[in-house]
């Protein structure tokens, strides 16, 4: 892929010179075979660069006028939100070849050759600066994200292979809607032709995407985003939550970070907190590191709960300080 990309830019900077080249000289100057050449001039011109040709005696290989790639127009903070962005991705995943990572990991290190001089020294040094720890996350390819974004943009069917969780797999055949990236994940919301009916999907269990030229007609999302739908979905099982918290929202979401929360101000100093849970247990230690009041709102066991552990963490203590010995064991 290197090599492959090596080229390519070799290639359109001799063409940006503005001048003709005979398919000889570009041969001569890159060190390719004729078929390379062609097959690397069709990728520029997927890529989007108007590559003029002449066949036969005289004819040339030519950039047409004004196609020139132009410095980025990005400012100081966007050019900075873009190297952070990239670096960011870049954590996640196994850099596979082909993957969101491993593009954002190439990217990453060279897109300040395209931004304006006055911001090229600032981003290498913002490189030179910057750390990242790695997000273990599934990779996902950007063919299969181009892929699925043309056929949602298109309302064309889809058909692919599946693995589901205990990893039997079917044979799908869908009507893309959305794609949606949510706790280092990504997700397709699809309509299921085979059970007549709303389907979330892992895109990292996708394999054998093929577009068919079947059209569909759109149909309205099953909840008001598609965002929505994939929270209903995984937390159906789960518990809803509803905690009021004697703490500004900052403090409140850096505590439940981890955690998939609607959070809102209901004051400077007070949130509330909206989350789905399997047991009560689990934000026993977020509220304890906000070392604030709360209250808990819904569900009535999880009051229940939380009141008894709060008695058995009282007579705990008042046990210590008697001097009393804990149960035997």
């Amino acid at each position: 892929m290197a090599d492959v990309t090596q080229r390519i830019l070799a290639l359109l900077a001799t063409l940006q010179s503005g001048r003709p080249f005979s398919g000889d000289e570009l041969v001569a100057r890159l060190g390719v075979s004729p078929r390379t050449l062609r097959r690397d001039v069709e990728r520029l011109r997927e890529y989007g660069y108007p590559v003029e040709t002449r066949p036969g005696p005289g004819g040339y290989y030519r950039l047409t006028a004004g196609a020139a790639l132009p410095p980025l127009v990005l400012d100081d903070d966007e050019a900075i939100a873009t190297l952070v962005g990239l670096a960011a991705f870049a954590a996640t995943g196994s850099a596979a070849e082909g993957s969101v990572d491993e593009a954002a990991t190439r990217a990453y290190g060279k897109v300040d050759q395209f931004l304006p001089k006055r911001l090229r020294h600032r981003a290498a040094r913002l490189r030179a600066s910057l750390e990242t720890g790695a997000a273990p996350a599934p990779s996902v390819s950007t063919a299969v994200l181009a892929t699925l974004a043309d056929a949602i943009q298109r309302r064309h069917v889809v058909t692919f292979d599946y693995a589901g969780k205990g990893g039997s797999v079917t044979s799908r055949r869908v009507e893309p809607y959305r794609h949606v990236h949510h706790s280092l994940r990504w997700y397709l919301l699809a309509w299921d032709e085979g059970r007549d009916d709303w389907r979330i999907f892992r895109i990292d269990r996708v394999s054998g995407l093929a577009v068919t030229t079947s059209a569909f007609r759109p149909r309205p999302l099953p909840a008001e985003t598609a965002l929505d739908y994939l929270r209903q979905g995984l937390n159906k099982e789960r518990e809803r939550v509803v905690l009021t918290v004697e703490a500004p929202l900052a403090a409140v979401a850096d505590a439940f970070k981890y955690q998939d929360t609607e959070l809102s101000a209901v004051t400077d100093r007070r949130t509330r907190v909206v989350l789905w849970l399997d047991t009560w247990q689990w934000p026993l230690v977020n509220l304890a590191f906000l070392d604030a009041d709360f209250v808990v709102h819904e569900p009535a066991a999880f009051r229940a709960a939380f009141r008894d552990f709060g008695a058995r963490l009282r007579a705990a203590g008042e046990r210590g300080s008697a001097g009393e010995r804990g149960p035997a064991g």
